[in-house]
């Protein structure tokens, strides 16, 4: 191996990996650096050799890329979740657009136009929903923060630019009067004390505003009074606690108590007139989401004839945002309220069952019962998590044989590695757009469009 822990090399910057970390190379050999850009020459310390590559931790920038910028927030490296926030963002979107594209080339094997990505109206204060855990300080004080990254260690962080000032606000606020009323930060490796998590929401349109406490327990100290402070200073719509006393590393307990308001909060998405608590998937970046969602809705081509099924369907709202193309949808989703959530809303917007159905079953073993009963769709939606699709979902597709599949994917790798079976079981794909959600982060979402290989 040409590499050893804490060596020092000189490294020029030559690309981002789907990562968003730096690539550049010595004696042929890759080092990847992360808070790199290309065009970076670097002092980088060896921190992981591995048999034909090395991740690196830049200790001294020799000359800056023409793509950096200052990095405005303190705890951007740490923290790890604004991976590419030292980068211009014409840069980052230029970068995200590769990202898509490499993964449809080199992983799906697929020669299909990528375009470049659609950006987001804002790199700021964009986000509609965050999770932050609790822990303490070195002081023993109550501090809120996220991740840092591959562990469970909290970067205490008390303004993180991806999300709206209020939230950053009640979050430290919150903190303070929890302390203030004796209730201890949640320590994962002994599964004591209370409050895990502060899970907050807002309705992009609506501007609702929604607050739950995920404990390791079933109330607060206080907890009355705890609720109507932050309720009267940060005027939300409502206030919840959430269980959680599994030793888990998943966020959500099953059971939600309302102590304030109607217990969920409303927003409009595309369109679509929504109501959510804590459990329904909803895109974080609305603006973003509308544009994505409208992209998938040109690539369907629907006629007013059409049935449409709209698998991994979550609360709906892709479907829901179509059916005025067509005549019959029908959503399939494994998670109990989204399905109850799409439910409410197709009822809410006078819609009868023969017109929008939803179905709480797994995406796959729905697909393949429906194409087992011959069910023909016209067209196939699909919004998998970062997974991607089942190889039952993936069959049952190419059995019930719909003129146009719409991907909708977070995960371009998954995207393309599903997008290289389609291909290979009777479809052609026509276009990729990736779509710009999580400006900062190295995460970009895209939608694809494929067709039967025998229709015009």
């Amino acid at each position: 191996m040409p590499f050893t822990k804490n060596q020092i090399l000189q490294i020029t910057i030559e690309s981002l990996s789907n990562d968003g970390n730096g690539v550049g190379h010595y004696e042929g050999q890759a080092v990847f650096v992360p808070g790199t850009a290309p065009g970076d020459v670097a002092d980088v310390r060896i921190v992981k050799p591995m048999k034909g590559y090395a991740f690196g931790r830049m200790e001294k920038l020799l000359i800056s890329s023409p793509d950096r910028i200052p990095v405005d927030c303190p705890v951007a490296g740490p923290c790890g979740g604004c991976g590419l926030r030292h980068m211009d963002y014409k840069a980052e979107c230029e970068a995200k657009t590769q990202f898509v594209r490499d993964a449809f080339s080199r992983l799906g094997k697929l020669d299909v136009p990528v375009l470049p990505v659609l950006p987001a109206p804002s790199t700021d204060r964009y986000r509609n929903k965050v999770q932050l855990p609790v822990g303490e300080d070195e002081s023993g004080h109550l501090v809120t923060g996220f991740y840092a990254g591959r562990s469970h260690r909290i970067v205490a962080c008390d303004d993180c630019k991806l999300q709206p000032a209020w939230m950053n606000q009640l979050a430290v606020r919150a903190c303070a009067l929890l302390e203030q009323a004796g209730a201890t930060a949640y320590r994962e490796e002994s599964h004591t004390g209370l409050v895990r998590h502060l899970f907050l929401r807002q309705g992009w349109h609506s501007g609702q505003r929604l607050l739950c406490f995920v404990l390791n327990g079933k109330a607060l100290p206080a907890e009355r009074q705890i609720c109507e402070t932050l309720q009267q200073e940060f005027d939300l719509t409502t206030v919840l606690i959430n269980e959680n006393t599994a030793k888990t590393n998943v966020i959500l307990g099953k059971h939600t108590r309302t102590v304030l308001g109607p217990g969920t909060i409303e927003d409009t998405l595309a369109g679509v007139a929504l109501k959510m608590g804590v459990h329904e998937f909803y895109q974080v970046n609305t603006p973003s989401a509308e544009v994505l969602y409208a992209k998938a809705r040109d690539y369907a081509g629907l006629q007013t004839d059409d049935f449409l099924l709209d698998l991994y369907c979550g609360m709906g709202t892709i479907g829901l945002s179509m059916l005025p193309d067509c005549r019959r949808l029908l959503g399939v989703e494994i998670v109990p309220q989204a399905v109850d959530g799409a439910k409410a809303t197709a009822a809410r917007l006078g819609l009868p069952l023969d017109r929008a159905d939803f179905r709480c079953e797994d995406a796959g073993a729905a697909a393949a019962r429906l194409a087992a009963e011959g069910t023909r769709p016209d067209v196939i939606v699909v919004d998998p998590p970062r997974k991607g699709c089942d190889t039952a979902t993936l069959e049952a597709i190419e059995q019930m044989a719909p003129r146009t599949v719409v991907m909708v994917s977070c995960n371009a790798a998954t995207a393309a590695r599903d997008a290289r079976w389609l291909t290979e079981h009777g479809y052609r794909a026509v276009e990729v757009q990736p779509v710009d959600l999580f400006p900062r982060t190295r995460h970009v979402e895209c939608v694809a469009k494929f067709i039967l290989a025998h229709h015009k």
